[in-house]
């Protein structure tokens, strides 16, 4: 017993003393001590795994990578290019190699891994919704003043207009999957219904912007009922396929209607939109003429950028409101347990169509204003790949995060801008750096998460890792 003690206060680390404590129940029960297993072999392990993960690199890489098929005067011929794949594999061995020696924790070595110490290290979600306000209303300020700024020039406002029209499309996902917690991948189909839905009463009615405008919020919200009833029964996974494929019928609708749509080839003409009838143009009736200006191509952008503004502060505000009215919070209770949310007699089918109109209201606004902005329209403008990237920004930002959105717009926008040059390799960095943040946000960079009513007192911010999170 003596021995078993003594053994027992020597401080091994915790994968020792749990072997102590089981050598100290052996010895109690008289047992024959066991025998210790040898230590792993770290370094062949990482080897192993390092050279796997370049095995599957190059399954993937070299069909997509190394071979490519180019135009030739007789036909198509396949050209090979295996310098990039060597180097795409070089990169998979030894990033994982690194990972699996330095990154991870030694498994039954006690080490603390190199991303748990950068998470700790990391400001947590709470700090960041300390700044929310003060934040908001600095963005606010500089978003009023920035087209005046020295270095806005045309390049960077049509920057800050995508990044606003973004901000509005994830603001609206944010309402049927940060919210409500139904996982929606058709949200573009929305998007190309506002769109089509001015271009078409604008060109063949002769209907302004601004009388379109909420005639296409309203198409837009009927076919987000249209969407919702066929879907009231399923979740998850199964609620991802349909609206996959709603979002897909609705782009080869447009592309195959073409006496209605105009097919591939779009709709072209489309109306700018005006000032109190006031055009941005040469004439004499045009906006500089009209004040006694010097004409400018960048007074229509200007234009057009406020209107995103105001477009996506209504949204904003409007997003906010609801979550702290009755419907908001049965989307909340919806998002964390639909069984316990029809407990309380909550009615699910009112609750799910209204986050699906709301949703999609709020996307065919940003389409119609796409439609405006770009004065031609065609099918390739709402691929599906568009609505990965909307999902994208509400789940980089944190589900049910304004703040967060705005964030994760502003880095995929930054992403795709400086490594334009990169061209196919692009996607790949970017794909990889949002891994990264998921890897160390797994839920979003903003987190926590704000009571929607309080019995007293100022709402706390409460972390996300704090709190349940439901199948939808």
């Amino acid at each position: 017993m003596a021995s078993v003690t003594e053994e027992s206060a020597v401080d091994t680390g915790p994968v020792g003393a749990e072997i102590e404590d089981e050598r100290r129940g052996r010895a109690l029960a008289g047992e024959p001590p066991f025998k210790e297993r040898p230590a792993p072999d770290r370094l062949g392990a990482a080897l192993k795994d390092a050279i796997v993960a370049a095995l599957i690199a190059f399954a993937l890489a070299g069909p997509m990578v190394g071979l490519r098929t180019e135009t030739a005067i007789g036909g198509l011929s396949l050209s090979q290019h295996w310098l990039p794949v060597a180097a795409i594999v070089g990169i998979v061995f030894v990033g994982r190699l690194i990972l699996n020696l330095f990154v991870w924790g030694h498994r039954g070595g006690g080490a603390t891994a190199i991303t748990a110490t950068a998470t700790q290290r990391l400001t947590t979600g709470v700090n960041l919704a300390n700044w929310r306000n003060p934040g908001l209303l600095v963005a606010i300020a500089f978003t009023l003043v920035m087209p005046f700024m020295p270095f806005a020039d045309r390049y960077w406002m049509d920057q800050a207009i995508v990044v606003l029209t973004y901000c509005m499309l994830g603001w609206g996902l944010n309402v049927v999957v940060g919210l409500a917690g139904l996982l929606d991948l058709g949200y573009v189909a929305f998007y190309a219904v506002g769109a089509y839905s001015f271009a078409l009463l604008a060109t063949n009615f002769d209907l302004g912007f601004w009388v379109c405008l909420p005639m296409a919020g309203m198409l837009a919200a009927g076919w987000g009922l249209m969407l919702g009833f066929p879907v009231l029964r399923l979740r998850g996974d199964y609620l991802a396929i349909v609206t996959l494929a709603f979002g897909e019928i609705i782009r080869v609708v447009l592309l195959n209607w073409y006496e209605f749509t105009g097919g591939p080839d779009g709709v072209s003409g489309i109306p700018r939109p005006t000032l109190f009838g006031i055009p941005f143009d040469r004439s004499e009736e045009g906006f500089a003429a009209v004040f006694g200006l010097e004409y400018s191509p960048l007074q229509r952008i200007i234009f057009l950028y406020y209107i995103i503004l105001i477009l996506a502060l209504i949204t904003n505000y409007v997003t906010l409101r609801l979550r702290r009215l009755p419907v908001g919070r049965a989307w909340e209770a919806l998002r964390e347990d639909e069984i316990a949310c029809r407990s309380l007699g909550i009615n699910t089918t009112n609750t799910k169509l209204s986050a699906f109109a709301i949703g999609a209201m709020f996307g065919g606004f940003a389409g119609s204003f796409f439609a405006t902005r770009q004065g031609f329209i065609s099918p390739e403008s709402f691929t599906a790949i568009e609505s990965f990237i909307i999902l994208a920004v509400v789940v980089l930002g944190g589900l049910g995060s304004q703040f967060g959105i705005v964030i994760a717009v502003i880095f995929l926008n930054l992403a795709f801008e400086l490594l334009r040059e990169l061209q196919e390799y692009r996607m790949l960095i970017v794909g990889m750096s949002m891994v990264l943040i998921m890897v160390w946000r797994p839920r979003g960079l903003i987190s926590t998460r704000l009571p929607s009513i309080t019995l007293k007192g100022r709402a706390k911010a409460v972390r996300g890792e704090l709190v349940g999170e439901g199948s939808g």
